[in-house]
């Protein structure tokens, strides 16, 4: 895994580009700092040898990470579009919101539901609701997981994530613009999904 080490001292303004990754080590941080993505979007996920890779949360502008509530290896934030965040934000009130810990959450909740249908079509939702928008016929997703994410968070090989994405498109509630980095989906499948309401 290869990643980019921030400056120990806080920065204003950190620009990353699409695929670029950087670790947060909490001994490198100050206590009670925080980062808060100002542009764009990414995937915060966890660089510990045993669960690599896997995803606690996505960040979009106003999202506050907490870097004392972090495991001691730290965790890793992606970039999924163009991002900017600063290491210098001043953390929210205790007790308000956590994306972080919401969004953990909301993916264990994903993780439970009974197959691996159900658990993509409560992904897809769920990614659109917090993160994406209704442009006419279709939700956007501004960004693309490849099918082996989409997998690992659903709990399905990358085989089965694939076959089942391709059944959606053949339904016509899926559309990938060529060229494009945003994912289409049809408002009927964001609204039916199981814990749409949640």
């Amino acid at each position: 895994m290869s990643f980019r080490f921030l400056p120990e001292s806080p920065v204003n303004a950190v620009r990353m580009p699409v695929g670029q990754t950087v670790l947060l080590d909490p001994s490198l941080r100050p206590e009670g700092s925080c980062i808060e993505v100002l542009e764009g979007m990414a995937r915060v996920y966890c660089p510990c040898e045993e669960t690599e890779g896997m995803t606690l949360a996505f960040l979009q502008p106003g999202d506050q990470l907490r870097t004392d509530r972090l495991c001691s290896e730290g965790v890793c934030v992606e970039a999924l579009t163009p991002l900017l965040f600063s290491t210098e934000a001043v953390p929210a009130a205790e007790g308000g919101f956590d994306p972080v810990n919401e969004w953990t959450l909301q993916l264990l909740r994903i993780r439970h539901l009974g197959n691996a249908e159900q658990r993509l079509h409560a992904l897809l939702s769920l990614l659109v609701r917090r993160l994406g928008r209704r442009c006419g016929d279709w939700c956007d997703l501004p960004f693309r997981l490849t099918h082996e994410r989409i997998g690992e968070l659903i709990g399905a090989t990358r085989v089965t994530t694939t076959r089942m994405i391709s059944k959606i498109r053949q339904a016509n509630l899926i559309e990938v613009p060529a060229g494009d980095t945003c994912l289409r989906l049809a408002p009927a499948l964001v609204e039916s999904a199981p814990l749409a309401a949640a």
